[in-house]
């Protein structure tokens, strides 16, 4: 079994910050790539950023320059540090990753169970 935790959403004033956490855990062989979804009612699923666990990383051109992932030392925990704020940044946000278990040939994908975060004033 592999599990996503999720941690650290909440509600924000305009022009604040948040950092998401999430780890993995389970009878993992590898994690090829971890990323941070959000999703909004009646809206698909959107992208936010990913990172490889070579360490390259991708965002949204909505948050360039506005938040940050990373992962810890071991490659399992994946951050997201989320500054300046919008409201327009409200949603819930999903942790995804893309790994193999142990015992498996092929990769899968694994998601979270869903942080919100609001932010209003």
């Amino acid at each position: 079994q592999v599990q996503l935790v999720e941690s650290g959403g909440g509600l924000v004033q305009p022009g604040g910050s948040l950092r998401l956490s999430c780890a993995a855990s389970g009878s993992i062989a590898i994690i090829y790539a971890m990323a941070w979804y959000r999703q909004t009612p009646g809206n698909q699923r959107e992208l936010v950023a990913t990172i490889t666990n070579g360490g390259s990383s991708n965002y949204a051109d909505s948050v360039k320059g506005r938040f940050t992932i990373s992962t810890d030392n071991a490659k399992t925990t994946v951050y997201l540090q989320m500054n300046n704020l919008k409201p327009e940044d409200t949603a819930v946000y999903y942790c995804n990753t893309v790994l193999r278990r142990l015992g498996s040939n092929n990769p899968a994908d694994y998601w979270g169970q869903g942080t919100p975060v609001t932010v209003s004033s």
